[in-house]
């Protein structure tokens, strides 16, 4: 199945999110290993598309919780089991 926003296709989640939100995401949530100055600027900038657009949060939720009712199957967990702990017997020495 192939996923379209607008007229690009989404290949990955990381389009999909991309393209939805018509910013890349590392603009939200940053790059591994950026600087001070790096990160100071990507906050700046991000703050200016909120204040462009002060519905990109709600919108963003409404996005998030579609993509949820959609997709249950995303979130299904599986608990791992976790192995029993075994007690090895302790051997006393006589006093």
């Amino acid at each position: 199945m192939r996923t379209y926003i607008g007229r690009q296709q989404a290949i990955s989640p990381e389009d999909f999110a991309e393209l939805a939100l018509g910013t890349p995401v590392e603009l939200w949530l940053g790059v591994e290993g950026e600087s001070d100055e790096e990160r100071a600027a990507r906050e700046d900038a991000a703050r200016d598309i909120l204040a462009d657009d002060p519905d990109l949060p709600d919108d963003l939720i409404r996005m998030a919780a579609q993509v949820i009712e959609e997709n249950p199957d995303l979130f299904d967990v599986v608990p791992m089991v976790r192995p029993a702990r075994r007690r090895t017997a302790r051997k006393r020495v006589a006093a």
